[in-house]
């Protein structure tokens, strides 16, 4: 006795695929359709610095609080957190970020890194002619 038809596979499958369209989608105009892209380190949820991306060689950044120490790499638009002395280096395993609304996040040392960019103006591409 079979449980699916040969046909019932095929929908499935499908059904699967289509699911991850959406994904795919939004996924590529988040990142596409922003400018002025800007990585901001936040400590304590105050604004401890910003840096522009994508960085032109690779910069090692050094925070240090109260809180506790992190060393953070950037290399283009990429964003790592490479040391930490909290207890369960959660934050190092987390890897790196490169994408608009992707964050890193440090809870005992009250460290967030996200990436952010300004929204992009379809105005700025259009060439007006007389």
């Amino acid at each position: 006795m079979k449980i699916f038809k040969k046909m019932d596979l095929v929908i499935i499958v499908i059904l699967i695929i289509f699911s991850f369209i959406p994904h795919f989608i939004y996924s590529n105009v988040v990142s596409k359709n922003n400018k002025n892209l800007y990585a901001t380190i936040k400590v304590n949820g105050k604004v401890h610095t910003t840096i522009d991306l994508p960085v032109a060689s690779e910069k090692r950044l050094p925070i240090s609080t109260t809180y506790g120490n992190n060393t953070i790499v950037i290399n283009g638009n990429k964003i790592k957190i490479v040391d930490a002395d909290c207890k369960d280096e959660l934050c190092i395993k987390q890897g790196s970020i490169s994408k608009v609304g992707k964050t890193l996040i440090c809870l005992p040392n009250e460290l967030i890194i996200e990436i952010k960019g300004d929204e992009y103006d379809s105005s700025d591409d259009l060439i007006l002619s007389h």
